[in-house]
């Protein structure tokens, strides 16, 4: 990603450069969602040329409910 986009990565409708790839922008905001009501969390690193990683961590459960 090109400067600090790891702040908007995962804002509604946000696209990068991606050429000709379609789509809606809508995907990761979906995914921080589900991820946030499973109080879990997600995270992006990016390397310039080679790519981003994005990492979702999930409790096993929830603490206190059954």
């Amino acid at each position: 990603m090109v400067g600090d986009l790891s702040a908007v990565v995962f804002d509604h409708f946000y696209r990068a450069s991606v050429g000709s790839i379609s789509g809606t922008g809508l995907g990761l905001a979906i995914v921080q969602k589900c991820v946030e009501i499973h109080h879990g969390a997600i995270s992006v690193t990016s390397e310039l040329d080679r790519g981003s990683t994005f990492e979702v961590s999930l409790p096993l459960s929830d603490e206190g409910e059954q």
